[in-house]
């Protein structure tokens, strides 16, 4: 009772105030939490909601990059569908996201295996990255003074804008972002129309591939672009997203004395029209009403000639190289070089569109010339319409052959007058890609006798689209000695820890596209000139290089694109297959040893026949293969290519017969039949790739006079030494099948074991079936 008395008394006046304020703080107080409650509740929910979002980008992202490097072609000379590339699917805002997938080439697996992307922090990086990015200069450099490309002053000189914002001058990189994927670079002035074209066709920039009206656009002010530089918020500084592209900032690589960052210099003749067929390296596309023309002009160049009149001659490409190749290093005083295209007939808008990427995108004190040789083209427009359209560009130099020379000799032509230090080879239907050269002169310069090769991309026949290859191609060969492409060996990528953009060992060129130290190239003494026209000219530099003192590499950070046609659409000056394989037999002889007879035994056994084809002197080859104190093909075989099989014969040992359950015995000139000895010297022989039965020098033969057989010393071009065995999947694979006479006359062991005569072919009779110790190709 006294209690409630006491609470009446404080309740009254003031007191009755305090309570209630109490009260009201503490529902307030829970008011306020509860309101805290929600809001980070909302806020958590937010970046759920973000993270959620963030991860399903993520991979879709991931899928789209392993779709697109599952559509990498496994080498450059599959036929395309548009479907297979990334490009072929989106809008032209997908660009940026395409070269990305691009340049990661949908290689998460090899990543993870080869520790492309480890930690900043961790040593093995920083080791790693100091051994790629800046190797060692060679003992002999060429003696020429470094560019000042004064790179070691990016970061000095700052300026304010006018709204306020600091801005510093960047020499030319990649942009982070560019919207509507515009040029990295481009000539501001503005295009003049009133200047009449020379070529007859429309001059409209960014739409057809057209020339330019005379003195537009040329290339020395293309010179002085690339010189400029673009201007970037501070913020912006650098290549990338830097999540993308770990490691030393571009300043701090800077410093480093005598070396610089690779140039992505992409020039444009004028502001890029981003809604121009074909730009980006898309897919162009043909109305239904324009299939008829497309048709018709597609024996021009065996390929979409309609398309490619419609895509501008200097069109932007994906980058497709890997991210790391962005942030190399190469020194300063790289070598020069001459730039090479031969052709016959080529189509006007890809010999522009080629010419054109390589001045667009080459370091501009690095390209000496480009020297364009007409190999007697018959089209009007190769004549003075091309002399016309090239000489805004003082760095291009055209040489008019006075007849047809095949594309050999019109190779040693350019290469006769060319000025630079390296002689750069390329095809006149190609597109060269971001950063392309200095990737190859680093080599050189590392090495005079490394002959380095870019990755040959693919340029669809068929839309034009710009696609990539699956990494770790290399050139190779198989017998007889036709060329193609192949993946490294798994466990040599493993051994040798290879990331995607280290160089790779090539057994063999493709021959269309590769640099060489001029001198280099002279000291092998260049091409065969006995070479004709066409074909085996990249065998023949291959094996010369490799045999004697030098190496064949492709380069992942240089890429070119190239448009592999069905067929040539120029006629062969000489019978095609006749020249070709007398070059090839030409590179046999010199080159092969002993391993000639895989030549000739895949195929080409009448070549063996001097009536039937003259390969011509090989004196002077086989002088400068001696004077070069060059290796065999076996060293050949063993160290440069030793994943290629090939056996010195088909089949050796015993040889078996069937009916008697004996071998067949050689003895003082005597062939019988003896019991099976392993041991026995006198029961060896050899099945050879010249389709002989072979004992040391001696041939088992027909003797000419009725059925008999008789021993001869061996001869690869008379057709009475040769046996066909195991060579069909028919009921006489097991015999040994005459090749001298007409008939199927097989050889048959007599039933008392001490004869052997040529008989009528029979499939169930036994003492016709032989059968070889050891198999090594069938």
């Amino acid at each position: 009772m006294g209690m409630m008395m006491k609470a009446r008394r404080y309740l009254r006046g003031s007191g009755r105030v305090l309570v209630f304020v109490l009260v009201a703080s503490v529902v307030w107080l829970l008011f306020d939490m509860a309101a805290l409650r929600l809001s980070m509740n909302d806020v958590t929910g937010q970046l759920l909601k973000e993270r959620v979002i963030r991860d399903q980008q993520l991979i879709r992202q991931q899928s789209r990059a392993t779709r697109a490097g599952r559509r990498g072609f496994k080498h450059p000379e599959q036929r395309m569908d548009p479907a297979a590339t990334r490009a072929a699917k989106g809008p032209l805002g997908s660009h940026l996201e395409l070269a990305h997938v691009y340049r990661h080439g949908g290689q998460k697996e090899d990543a993870n295996i080869h520790n492309l992307h480890l930690p900043e922090g961790d040593p093995q990086h920083k080791g790693e990255a100091a051994q790629r990015n800046v190797p060692p200069k060679r003992d002999d450099p060429p003696k020429k003074e470094a560019v000042n490309l004064d790179m070691n002053a990016m970061e000095s000189e700052k300026i304010r804008g006018s709204d306020g914002s600091v801005k510093v001058t960047l020499p030319v990189a990649r942009p982070d972002n560019i919207k509507d994927a515009a040029p990295i670079v481009t000539h501001t002035s503005e295009p003049k129309t009133n200047k009449k074209d020379p070529s007859g066709l429309k001059a409209e920039s960014g739409t057809d591939a057209s020339p330019l009206p005379a003195g537009e656009a040329s290339e020395r002010r293309g010179e002085d672009a690339r010189n400029k530089t673009l201007e970037k918020p501070v913020g912006s500084i650098g290549q990338g997203d830097p999540k993308d592209t770990p490691g030393p900032s571009i300043e701090s690589r800077a410093r480093q004395a005598g070396v610089h960052q690779v140039l992505s210099l992409d020039l444009t003749i004028a502001p890029r029209d981003a809604r121009a067929a074909g730009q980006f390296g898309q897919p162009a596309l043909v109305a239904n009403n324009e299939k008829a023309e497309v048709k018709k002009r597609w024996d021009e160049g065996h390929f979409n000639v309609f398309l490619s009149d419609r895509i501008p001659v200097d069109r932007a490409i994906p980058d497709t190289r890997p991210e790391t190749c962005a942030q190399k290093l190469v020194h300063d005083d790289l070598p020069s070089t001459s730039v090479i295209f031969c052709f016959v007939d080529e189509v006007w808008s890809t010999l522009l569109r080629s010419v054109h990427s390589v001045l667009n995108r080459s370091p501009a004190h690095l390209l000496t010339e480009i020297i364009l040789v007409d190999d007697f083209s018959t089209k009007d427009y190769l004549k003075e319409q091309l002399d016309t359209y090239m000489s805004q560009f003082p760095k291009v130099r055209i040489i008019h052959l006075k007849e047809r020379q095949g594309l050999i000799r019109a190779r040693l032509a350019g290469a006769a007058v060319a000025k630079g230090e390296v002689l750069t080879f390329l095809d006149s239907h190609i597109e060269c890609n971001l950063g392309w050269l200095e990737p190859l002169l680093e080599r050189v310069y590392l090495d005079r006798k490394k002959v380095p090769c870019p990755v040959i991309e693919v340029i669809s026949d068929k839309d034009m689209s710009y696609m990539l290859v699956d990494n770790f191609q290399r050139g190779i060969f198989k017998w007889p000695l036709v060329f193609g492409w192949s993946g490294l060996p798994e466990d040599h990528i493993k051994k040798n820890n290879l990331t995607i953009s280290d160089p790779i060992r090539c057994p063999v060129m493709a021959g269309g596209l590769f640099s060489i130290d001029k001198k280099y190239f002279y000291e092998l003494g260049a091409y065969d000139p006995g070479l004709d026209v066409w074909g085996g000219e990249n065998m023949e530099i291959s094996f010369k290089i490799w045999m004697c003192g030098g190496e064949i590499e492709i380069i992942p950070c240089s890429r070119v694109g190239h448009i592999f046609r069905g067929q040539n659409p120029y006629k062969f000056p000489k019978d095609r297959q006749r020249t070709v394989e007398r070059n090839l037999a030409r590179v046999a002889e010199v080159w092969l040893d002993e391993y000639k007879d895989l030549f000739y035994g895949n195929g080409y056994h009448h070549l063996l026949d001097k009536k039937n084809i003259d390969i011509g002197n090989l004196t002077e080859q086989i002088e400068l293969r001696e004077r070069l104190k060059c290796k065999s093909f076996k060293w050949y075989l063993d160290n440069v290519y030793p994943d290629m099989k090939a056996p010195l014969v088909k089949a050796e040992g015993l040889v078996f017969n069937h009916g008697l359950r004996k071998c067949l015995t050689l003895q003082h000139g005597v062939l019988f039949f003896d019991q099976c000895d392993i041991s026995s010297k006198s029961q060896h022989f050899n099945y050879t790739w010249m389709r002989h039965v072979r004992q040391q020098d001696l041939c088992v033969s027909p003797n000419g006079k009725a059925s008999g057989i008789a021993l001869q010393e061996c001869d690869h071009a008379n057709p009475a030494h040769n046996w066909f065995h195991k060579s069909s999947n028919s009921a006489l694979a097991d015999h040994l099948i005459s090749e001298f006479v007409s008939s199927h006359m097989c050889l048959e062991a007599g039933p008392q074991g001490d004869s052997l005569h040529l008989n009528p072919c029979e499939s169930r009779n036994a003492f016709q079936k032989w059968e070889f110790t050891h198999y090594h190709a069938l």
